[in-house]
């Protein structure tokens, strides 16, 4: 009986170690990338997207109105589908005083420049 709770105790730290591990990476790729913000519409990012970036569709009429309440000294990233949409959300953030603001060009170029899975 003993041996079987030391078994399991030790599968137990194992699995927890193993999920520390697993957080500690995915949470370093996030602080690394820093923010990162799809700029599409609600429809296309639930049709796959960077695995943690947030959606604020750049056509909306309160994207200004939700990039306001996004730190000025942080750092973002954006993309969309093509990276036209990016571009004009870039411009609008810099002209809102925001200075660490990344184009990313579409949603495969950045998963690559990222190295961020695209999630369904």
């Amino acid at each position: 009986m003993k041996t079987i709770r030391i078994l399991l105790a030790t599968i137990f730290a194992v699995s927890i170690v193993a999920g520390l591990n697993a957080c500690t990476t995915e949470q370093a790729a996030k602080v690394a990338a820093g923010t990162i913000i799809d700029v599409r519409t609600a429809e296309e990012f639930a049709e796959g997207h960077l695995e943690g970036a947030i959606n604020i569709d750049v056509e909306s009429g309160d994207f200004e109105q939700l990039v306001g309440d996004l730190d000025l000294e942080g750092e973002y990233q954006l993309y969309c589908r093509s990276g036209r949409r990016s571009a004009i959300a870039k411009q609008k953030m810099l002209d809102a005083g925001f200075a660490n603001v990344t184009d990313l060009g579409s949603l495969e170029e950045a998963a690559e420049a990222t190295g961020i899975a695209i999630t369904p």
